[in-house]
């Protein structure tokens, strides 16, 4: 995992998770990958154990990875699927209309934010 700032916005497990959900949907990691240990990312970001523990255990219960007694948490087939679909769920749900309503509120057209030449965007 490369380096990692930590936010005081959200619990540091919440931060870790949402890396390896990241590395996950970015094909950083595949089906079969193995996760660096509790022990090794404890002591990489010298953080608890029990912090790296319960960010593993909910990917565990979120059915992205599986515990292999004496091996370690390895990424289960398909969770880059799952886990694709149910981010966009989220953020249709949660995000969009959020951003939907800023969009309304500054009254922007969808040709400016789609132009990639505007003076806002990228050149």
């Amino acid at each position: 995992m490369a380096a990692i700032e930590w936010s005081d916005g959200a619990p540091i497990y919440r931060q870790l998770k949402e890396r390896v959900v990241a590395m996950l949907l970015d094909g950083v990691l595949k089906p079969g990958d193995a996760l660096p240990s509790v022990r090794q990312v404890a002591a990489e970001y010298q953080l608890n154990p029990i912090t790296v523990s319960r960010a593993y255990q909910e990917l565990a219960d979120d059915q992205l990875v599986e515990k292999r007694r004496g091996l370690g948490m390895y990424v289960i087939d398909g969770a880059a699927t799952r886990l694709m679909s149910s981010e966009r769920e989220h953020f249709l749900r949660e995000e969009w209309p959020l951003v939907l309503e800023r969009i309304q509120r500054l009254g922007l057209e969808p040709g400016e934010l789609l132009d990639p030449k505007n003076k806002w965007g990228r050149k």
